[in-house]
């Protein structure tokens, strides 16, 4: 895994100082070896640079940029098949220098062009090709989005990178806020694809590939992949037996290939089923103990660590752990806009970060476990949904005539006037959102409503604008022959949530302690089995992940793994109100607040008085409030 970046300016005002500048500050992501190169096209000036973080090769002869014909690459990612690519191109007359997957993208493209090689790959990519002789530039993302990469576009200046904080270390950055950016974050902790926080940057959405016409100075995106095409196929006709076999026969595949690798591998172990079923197929095919670690927190609300020191032992697994206090939890905010270089409050960065660290004291590439509740229908929120729209349907099924007075009803000022002055807890906020549900046309907007805390109408006093902001919540109206609920929610979940928080939570930080990590569910054979099984076998009886579940019960026993999980969420009131009060007092206040001119300092003042007045849910919004702050206050 590496760092790519680079540009291709059709002004020919940038140098190679820029370059080094926009790559090196990515040095984390790659500190074993750089390249930077600057060619002279006809049209542009074009800067291709790279860190590298050595994993395959670890001979020179894997240095980037590397050539081939009239072909450049710069490349960051994994390529699990590249062998098997290899001697196909082998058989063709192709001829290898290196034992790397990098020349192997570069041959492949040079043999069967853009489409066809990434049908072939297996892994984590995201590259930019430089074609000389078609005077093209070619910028690629993985299927899954496990690999990040952004690019800028203003008039005469594209700019790419793997993370967002090399573009400030060029002289024609415009750092101008995206009104759907911000939107985007505060509705959900993270930004949606493609936006970034700043106009006229973007994130590649996953699947696809950018084609920059040189000659013309315009470039097209086109998409090569995607899941939605395997939920629209009819389900398949299997039964539960032949369903799990066939999934754990894709899952040894999937995590052996995830362990190709000239370095040491291991393992991120929480407790939870997904990373104990990686772990314990990893296991049963090593002839060696397979490292494994874990996060402890004192707090017994939330440690799970002795559950996973306790499946380590079971499995036989050479297990490390840490534990971690408050302390060490606070140590970091300061760091977090650096790590995180867009506004981004998925409070469960801080044990990744951690983690990530503790791990790269042993291994150099560890396996995560994400992907298993959004493709094999993992969360209890699905049922939840499912079971509110139920009760609804019941209602409207009812007396259709009675439910449209019952929503005039809810909203009235007496009505109004008594919820908001209640003292159940958080009740209106679950009054607003429950007007928002009843009026919701189509089960996209009712699942985007329960994903965020904020209405549109309170964000846009927040944010002092009005926005608009499409999304891939809107995934559903591709799903044409998808008629389950639950499988519609894991489709949506899997577009944005997976992609936007998960994969951009852990990439950032494995990548802040130089450790690759790799995602083995996030293999697209799988994504594309699972999305074909009927619900009826992946939530049988209401039972969220049944197939990851039955997989695991064979290796460790049922009664010892069966248990809520607990999760991670740090003490948030407790540090508004106590240990960080101080620090949120002057991020918040009303002259910090109107330093930046972005956000409206009587709405943050009313969320604040809000709170303090009961609306405990608030915090929530105060934290990303906090956290924008300090994104300001390093990058602004």
């Amino acid at each position: 895994m590496c760092a790519i970046a680079g540009f291709i300016d059709f002004n020919k005002q940038s140098n190679l100082k820029i370059l080094k500048d926009m790559t090196d500050i990515l040095y984390h992501r790659g500190p074993n070896d750089s390249g930077y190169e600057l060619f002279d096209s006809p049209y542009a000036s074009i800067g291709l640079g790279h860190r590298r973080l050595s994993i395959l090769d670890l001979s020179k002869k894997g240095h980037q940029p590397m050539h081939f014909k009239h072909l450049t690459i710069v490349y960051n990612g994994e390529i699990y098949n590249f062998k098997e690519i290899k001697k196909e191109l082998q058989q063709e007359g192709y001829r290898f220098i290196s034992n790397s997957d990098t020349e192997v993208i570069l041959k492949s493209f040079d043999k069967w062009g853009i489409e066809k090689s990434i049908e072939k790959f297996i892994g984590m990519f995201a590259f930019v090709i430089y074609d000389k002789k078609n005077q093209k530039i070619f910028c690629v993302r993985d299927r899954t989005g496990v690999k990040p990469f952004y690019y800028y576009f203003d008039q005469n200046l594209f700019l790419f990178s793997s993370e967002l904080k090399s573009f400030h270390k060029h002289p024609k950055f415009k750092k101008e806020i995206s009104t759907e950016g911000l939107a985007s974050y505060f509705k959900y902790d993270y930004i949606l694809a493609p936006y970034t926080i700043f106009k006229n940057s973007f994130k590649l959405p996953s699947a696809h590939y950018l084609e920059l016409d040189l000659k013309n100075k315009t470039f097209k995106i086109e998409k090569y992949w995607d899941h939605l095409d395997f939920y629209n196929k009819p389900k398949l006709d299997i039964s539960e037996k032949e369903a799990i076999e066939k999934s754990e026969e894709l899952m040894e595949s999937a995590f052996q290939y995830r362990m190709v690798s000239d370095v040491d591998v291991g393992v991120f172990l929480s407790g939870g089923y997904d990373s104990t079923c990686v772990t314990a197929i990893l296991q049963k095919n090593s002839p060696k103990k397979i490292k494994t670690f874990t996060i402890g927190f004192y707090e017994k609300d939330y440690n799970e660590a002795k559950f996973a020191k306790e499946y380590a032992k079971i499995l036989g697994t050479n297990h490390h752990e840490l534990y971690i206090t408050q302390k060490d939890i606070l140590n970091l905010i300061e760091k977090i806009p650096f790590i995180y270089d867009e506004p981004f409050s998925d409070n469960s960065v801080f044990p990744t970060v951690l983690v990530s660290k503790f791990a790269s004291e042993y291994v150099k590439v560890a396996l995560s476990a994400d992907g298993g509740d959004e493709i094999f229908g993992g969360y209890t929120k699905y049922q939840d949904i499912k079971a509110m729209l139920k009760k609804i349907n019941i209602i409207k099924n009812i007396d259709n005539a009675l439910f449209k007075n019952f929503i005039p009803l809810l909203k009235s000022d007496l009505t109004k006037n008594i919820i908001l002055n209640t003292k159940i807890k958080n009740l209106p906020n679950k009054y607003n959102k429950l007007i928002d549900i009843l009026e919701s046309k189509s089960d996209e907007e009712i699942f985007n409503r329960y994903n965020s805390i904020l209405s549109d109408k309170e964000l846009s006093k927040l944010i002092q604008t009005d926005f608009s902001l499409n999304t891939n919540f809107n995934t559903l109206n591709k799903l044409n022959n998808e008629n389950n609920f639950i499988s519609k929610a894991m489709a949506i979940d899997y577009s944005t949530y997976m992609i936007d928080d998960i994969l951009v939570k852990v990439d950032r930080a494995s990548m802040s302690a130089s450790l690759e990590a790799r995602e083995p569910f996030l293999d697209h054979r799988i994504i594309e089995f699972a999305s074909r099984l009927p619900t009826s076998i992946k939530c049988k009886n209401n039972t969220p992940k049944y197939i990851i579940k039955k997989i695991v019960h064979k290796y460790i026993p049922k009664e010892k793994i069966d248990r809520p999980k607990k999760g991670f969420s740090i003490p948030m009131q407790e540090w508004y109100e106590d240990k960080l009060n101080d620090l949120f007092q002057a991020l918040l206040s009303e002259q910090e607040i109107k330093k930046y001119g972005i956000l409206n300092p009587s709405s943050v003042k009313e969320i604040i008085n809000r709170y303090s007045n009961g609306e405990s849910y608030l915090i929530r919004v105060i934290w990303r409030i906090f956290i924008f702050q300090l994104w300001c206050r390093k990058w602004k």
